[in-house]
């Protein structure tokens, strides 16, 4: 009996707002490769995010690593992304003080 070796795509797809996820699933690269560089294992990020296939994980971790200063890029733009998003939200809506004022309300909602 011979071995077939067949060629399965990554399962990765990109959404409307340009960001990787695993599968069809919710779960970003992000997750993922930050979990696995984080010391996790494939067996311990499928428990830790249970919507994704064992396969699917070992697939792209894979993926990374193969082509690690691509997605490392990639990564690098989404960080920055995600900052300067917190930057404008934190611009709009001061947290500094936020647990107080919260308390303040819950005080007087009494």
């Amino acid at each position: 009996m011979a071995l077939m070796i067949e060629t399965q795509p990554v399962p990765l797809t990109i959404d409307a707002d340009g960001v990787a996820r695993v599968g069809s699933t919710r779960v970003t690269l992000d997750t993922v490769i930050a979990a696995f560089l984080g010391g996790a294992t494939a067996e311990e990020i499928a428990h830790r995010y249970p919507t994704l296939h064992l396969p699917d994980i070992y697939s792209v971790i894979g993926y990374y690593l193969q082509n690690r200063y691509e997605v490392d890029q990639y990564l690098e733009a989404r960080n920055k992304q995600r900052q300067a998003i917190r930057e404008q939200i934190e611009e709009k809506y001061n947290p500094v003080g936020i647990r107080e004022r919260l308390m303040m309300r819950k005080s007087k909602a009494k």
